[in-house]
């Protein structure tokens, strides 16, 4: 193929391709705009985007109070370090803590760099064991990649950090590994990169109980279920049994919250927000006022416009919607409010997202079995109707294709 017949795709596909690292999985597209819950490549086909950025883009495309509040703020102050303060981390720390019910609030780059301070707060307790999930996700930093609990990940980069145990998600393997020795428990409450699953019903609780009587700290990670996405502003505040839901001891917040943006904080409640010290946690970039800014404006639109409630209501009319698809290659539906997996019969996940692209709608094969959904929090009934019509189709597969999970650098 000449270059003269190559299309643009496929000419940024190659470039990427020379001069990327290997890391970087072969793009599903290339895509060269954004409107509302809408997406165009460089070829100018139309996507209906339901991955959102992977749960971050919570107000869809170059949002006006996005757009503005970015422009705005790179023309007044984008970045003085953290020698000093600035009005947006002020109101932003303010407002997530409100939102919260937290204490204080210390902010990063990445969901990442929130987990690795919770990292660092988890072992100024003294204790030497921390505890987290199997199968569970909480990023990709050396920290972080090992309190996830996927082993074929983290298994070139072995030794990692040590003292970390991963449980099976059940009420009784907790109830074993609890002692007075261990520093915290993190937990994800719906686990986002495993395909979207529920927890045991009844299980935030059993670990808020067992980490007080033993002294532990509970830290949840919010950073795909936080900013509203779940149908409240963070999913602790609706665990389970308990009306008043599980109040942790910290929490990490990223993706969503930024709306494109890229910002993450560790948000701490109560005693725990005392643990840290002063020098012992810090990051150039992290707080910096364009970040902080527009994570407000972002947060603040979510609050003004309503989007909490429309996550709730429109998540409950996509499950409604999915289920009288009544494809027999749907088996359940997991998750709250717009942060849904569809688990489907055989495992064909990514025969059913490569054809949902193929036909317009972006979603995410999350792993063999589980295909994740998780729009931006502006979604109503136009973009719930064309969803359901093109995942339909999506699921009417004409053969029995196999599928292989993502490719590693696929996920978030």
């Amino acid at each position: 193929m000449t270059a003269q017949t190559k299309t643009l795709t496929q000419d940024y596909t190659e470039r990427l391709a020379a001069v990327g690292m290997k890391s970087i999985p072969r793009p599903l597209a290339v895509l060269a705009r954004g409107e509302g819950a809408r997406v165009w490549d460089v070829e100018g086909r139309e996507y209906l985007d339901f991955l959102a950025g992977i749960a971050v883009n919570s107000l869809g495309h170059a949002h006006p109070a996005f757009v503005s509040t970015v422009a705005q703020q790179a023309a007044t102050l984008a970045h003085v370090s953290n020698y000093f303060a600035t009005r947006p981390e002020v109101e932003l720390a303010e407002r997530l803590t409100r939102l919260s019910g937290g204490t204080r609030v210390v902010f990063g780059n990445s969901g990442a760099e929130a987990i690795e301070a919770a990292l660092k707060l988890a072992r100024l307790t003294g204790r030497p064991r921390i505890l987290a999930l199997q199968n569970s996700f909480h990023g990709r930093t050396t920290g972080s990649m090992a309190l996830t609990g996927k082993p074929a990940m983290s298994a070139p980069f072995q030794p990692l950090l040590p003292g970390i145990e991963h449980l099976p998600t059940t009420i009784e393997a907790l109830e074993a590994a609890m002692g007075d020795d261990v520093a915290a428990l993190f937990v994800e409450p719906i686990k986002g990169e495993a395909g979207v699953v529920d927890l045991p019903e009844g299980y935030l609780a059993a670990a808020r109980r067992l980490t007080a009587e033993h002294g532990a700290l509970l830290i949840l990670d919010e950073i795909q279920t936080g900013a509203g996405r779940t149908g409240d502003w963070f999913a602790f505040q609706h665990a389970g049994e308990l009306p008043e839901g599980v109040l942790p001891d910290a929490i990490t917040v990223a993706k969503g919250i930024g709306g494109g943006f890229p910002i993450g904080a560790l948000v701490t409640f109560g005693a725990a927000s005392e643990l840290i010290q002063p020098g012992q946690h810090g990051t150039t970039f992290g707080g910096n006022p364009l970040a902080t800014a527009t994570a407000d404006a972002v947060l603040g639109e979510i609050e003004r416009a309503g989007l909490v409630a429309n996550a709730r209501v429109r998540g409950e009319q996509l499950r409604a919607g999915i289920a009288g698809i009544g494809s027999p290659l749907v088996t359940d539906i997991q998750g709250r409010g717009l942060l849904l997996g569809v688990g489907l019969a055989a495992p064909v996940a990514g025969a059913v997202a490569t054809r949902a692209l193929s036909l317009g709608l972006i979603v995410n094969a999350a792993s063999v079995d589980r295909i994740r959904l998780a729009p931006p929090l502006i979604i109503g009934d136009a973009e719930i109707a064309d969803f359901l019509r093109l995942f339909a189709a999506a699921l009417d597969l004409p053969t029995d294709p196999t599928s292989t999970p993502p490719e590693t650098g696929a996920t978030s």
